[in-house]
């Protein structure tokens, strides 16, 4: 067998390992539960065009991640794995690029030990199977960046094959999640292209295919939504991008030198290797590191510093906006090891030592992980739920907004969200509250499923009402006659007045994985 096809078994069973992984867990919160319900009822409903949470448009991101879920759940059943598929695949793209790409600019043993350092990483084996949209606009902006440096180092006229396949990761990388998709891979080229004297190159890219290419696959959704919702525009690119950059009001407040300690644990422990690249390149005996070109280092570090910089600004910082610069850290880190390794005598066992702790960390963080999402979850008092409640049933939350419980038990309707929404519209913060009642300024009758907390009284009264709530929420939430079906972990069922006996069975949710009581 020959070494890139060993190469690519080595990759192909690091990414069997990440598919394994991503089956094992509960659904983290609030990103998973959220997500994947969008996901999920984008399929059920067969609306296409709106993102939908608890039956509200959801216009907080582009559709790229709602409509491959969907998909997925399509081929292979609604569930965690085949929504965590997406950024599986995702992290996979990202993997195959780091390794082909690498193998262009550099040698064969430099690509492979930069793809296996990225796949045995905590950013591949964690970040690549946790459902949200950050590996999917990660994997984009590597591949769109990749393109577009090949495209220019091809010679004095780009290479228009290259470019086009930028053109088209861009767009994919906007309808993953809007503008950084375009922006960033755009901050670094032309960082790069001035860095390095290549910015006449530019007017001979193929703009004209190119830019068809683009708006064939970015425009069409982003039009259409806004002719069927005025003002979409300015809520998702002016509150959900431009506002979230600038404002001080949102969640995830952390000091400027937070991306530091995150990347070391992202790369963990190959980070390390990427200090001895701090210096350009020179002539040296290590073949390994001459065949790197001082244009494609430039480009390494420019990527790294400018995108890194860019998340640095803005006050709330979320570890998932560090995974763009995996490649470029993947490629110094690989060109490191051969600086310092290369052709030791024990190098081949401290890389399969590392590599092995490597992956040890990457699966102690899914189970650590996996049991804190537990303490959380809803799952307990769901099974409880679809295999007592009926299609037509109303469950109403009150306290708290259970993300992932519709996923649970595959509800057909919203629930009825009970909080006191006019307080709520003045103070809400950067939470679920928000999600909820702004998504109603584009559908104002999807807004019926938000109600008072009085309506409890009534609905108390009625058959076939449930009630959930944290254990933690205040006894006076809660009004009298609910009958407590079950107290689970976190999370709390009531039903309302106790049913008459039924003399034929009764149809359950379609979550129930057990005979009906």
């Amino acid at each position: 067998m020959t070494d890139n096809k060993k190469t690519y078994l080595l990759l192909g069973t690091l990414w069997a390992l990440l598919l394994v992984l991503a089956a094992v867990r509960p659904l983290a919160l609030p990103d998973e539960g959220r997500y994947i319900e969008v996901g999920r009822w984008m399929l059920m409903s067969g609306d296409w065009l709106t993102p939908r949470l608890n039956g509200i448009a959801f216009f907080h991101k582009p559709p790229l991640l709602h409509w491959l879920q969907a998909a997925s759940m399509a081929v292979f059943g609604v569930g965690a794995w085949s929504a965590r598929l997406v950024p599986a695949v995702h992290a996979g793209l990202m993997l195959l690029t780091v390794y082909l790409t690498a193998r262009r600019v550099s040698s064969p043993a430099v690509a492979r030990r930069a793809a296996l350092m990225l796949g045995t990483s905590l950013s591949f084996l964690a970040a690549g199977q946790y459902l949200n949209h950050d590996m999917l606009v990660a994997a984009w902006i590597g591949v769109t960046i990749w393109s577009f440096a090949l495209a220019f180092l091809h010679g004095e006229r780009p290479h228009a094959g290259w470019a086009r396949l930028g053109f088209a990761a861009c767009a994919l990388g906007v309808l993953a999640k809007g503008l950084i998709g375009l922006a960033l891979p755009g901050l670094v080229l032309l960082l790069w292209l001035l860095a390095t004297r290549q910015w006449s190159k530019v007017l001979r890219l193929p703009w004209l295919s190119g830019l068809v290419i683009f708006a064939t696959i970015a425009l069409p959704w982003f039009v259409l939504a806004e002719l069927k919702y005025p003002g979409l525009f300015d809520y998702l690119f002016g509150v959900q991008q431009f506002g979230r950059y600038t404002g001080t009001t949102f969640n995830n407040v952390r000091p400027a030198w937070f991306y530091l300690p995150v990347l070391v644990g992202l790369f963990f422990p190959w980070f390390i290797f990427i200090l001895n690249q701090l210096k350009a390149p020179v002539q040296q005996a290590d073949t390994a590191i001459d065949s790197i070109a001082k244009s494609v280092w430039l480009l390494c570090w420019i990527w790294i510093v400018a995108i890194v910089g860019f998340f640095s600004v803005p006050s709330s910082k979320i570890v998932g906006y560090a995974l763009p610069v995996l490649p470029p850290l993947c490629l110094l880190a690989a060109l490191g090891w051969s600086r310092w390794l290369g052709g030791c005598r024990a190098e081949r066992s401290w890389f399969v030592g590392l590599s092995v702790l490597a992956l040890a960390l990457g699966v102690a963080f899914t189970v650590v992980g996996g049991r804190y999402s537990a303490r959380h979850s809803v799952q307990d008092i769901a099974r409880t739920l679809a295999c007592q409640a009926a299609p037509t049933d109303t469950v109403y939350a009150v306290g708290g907004y259970p993300y992932e419980l519709p996923f649970y038990i595959r509800s057909v309707q919203p629930m009825v969200v009970l909080q006191d929404w006019l307080t709520e519209r003045q103070v809400a913060g950067d939470g679920w509250g928000r999600e909820l009642f702004e998504g109603t300024a584009f559908d104002a009758a999807a807004g019926a499923v938000l109600q008072q907390p009085q309506v409890q009284t009534w609905a108390v009264q009625q058959p076939g009402r449930w009630l959930v709530a944290p254990n933690d929420v205040a006894p006076q939430k809660i009004a009298p006659g609910w009958v407590l079906v079950q107290q689970g972990i976190a999370w709390s069922l009531w039903r309302s007045v106790p049913q008459p006996p039924e003399t034929t069975p009764r149809r359950t949710l379609a979550g129930c994985q057990q005979p009906a009581p």
